[in-house]
């Protein structure tokens, strides 16, 4: 969560007081209270995660996606334990390993929360907010029926223009990349409903619990096409993402010739991290679209 310091009741507490202001349960502080996210014990030995944001805007859109990706009732997210302007308390993810039979059994529950389905393409979670962040970027959910002029429009469009501006991507580049945004009607593949994702699944948003559960963490949380979601799985690297993509595809196959279409829906993340990180990532985001437009 990023933006702009908000004022409002509680804007000057710690963690802890947060914490006991938010649930209605006394609390001490575990862990570095300066750490964000940090840990609170609650009355009773209930352990909370509390993380501070700078946005109110992001803080509402982060509760309202976990609460919204809960509500699916597919993959395990922390329940939201409150929320003000500055301060949102959830579950803390009881910690475990990495495991082949978690793996599977979390292609299966992703699938489960696609299916789960939103009204349209940058629908925003019910009670979110329509200028929402990704990650430290801000994200405009608004809503749209056709995928490839929504995707070309609200989630390649404004990330390419800041990288042209900041002088991150070169022209050349740009061109290479605005020439996919204008073929991605005979690119997208066939159509597909509108799936509800998570909307940041890079790999630190996967958390490996006991059990052989998984919980996600932190969404930008929208209505949008399900590859969106595995092509950032695999952008930066997860654990036995074979056995997570042959889970997925025991429940929900996916349209013949995805693995081409990769490259696409990764320009989204890849242009979000050249706009915050600068060149760096510039040349992933030109290959990305090569790989695209073949």
């Amino acid at each position: 969560m990023t933006g702009r310091p908000p004022g409002g009741a509680g804007s000057g507490q710690d963690p802890v007081a947060a914490a006991a202001r938010l649930t209605g349960r006394a609390a001490s502080g575990r862990g570095s209270s300066a750490a964000n996210p940090t840990e609170v014990t609650l009355d009773g030995g209930d352990v909370v995660v509390v993380k501070r944001g700078e946005d109110p805007e992001a803080v509402r859109a982060e509760a309202a996606g976990l609460r919204w990706l809960a509500e699916a009732g597919a993959v395990r997210v922390p329940a939201v334990h409150g929320h003000d302007r500055r301060w949102l308390i959830t579950d803390r993810v009881p910690p475990g390993r990495p495991g082949p039979g978690a793996a599977m059994r979390f292609g299966r529950d992703l699938a489960a929360l696609h299916a789960a389905g939103a009204p349209a393409f940058g629908t925003a979670p019910p009670g979110g907010p329509r200028e929402a962040y990704i990650g430290l970027a801000p994200m405009r959910n608004v809503p749209g029926t056709d995928w490839p002029g929504w995707y070309a429009e609200h989630r390649v469009l404004p990330y390419l223009r800041r990288a042209v501006d900041d002088g991150v991507l070169r022209p050349a580049e740009a061109a290479v990349i605005e020439r996919v945004r204008e073929r991605l009607p005979e690119l997208a593949g066939p159509a597909e409903p509108p799936a509800r994702l998570h909307g940041d699944l890079w790999n630190g948003n996967v958390l490996w619990g006991p059990d052989d559960e998984v919980w996600l963490i932190d969404p930008a949380a929208h209505g949008g096409h399900r590859e969106t979601d595995l092509a950032m799985l695999q952008l930066f690297g997860c654990p036995h993402l074979d056995r997570v993509l042959d889970g997925y595809q025991q429940v929900a196959p996916l349209a013949d010739g995805w693995a081409g279409r990769v490259g696409l829906h990764q320009l989204f993340p890849l242009l979000v991290h050249t706009v915050l990180f600068g060149r760096g990532y510039a040349a992933q985001a030109v290959a990305a679209a090569h790989t695209a437009d073949r």
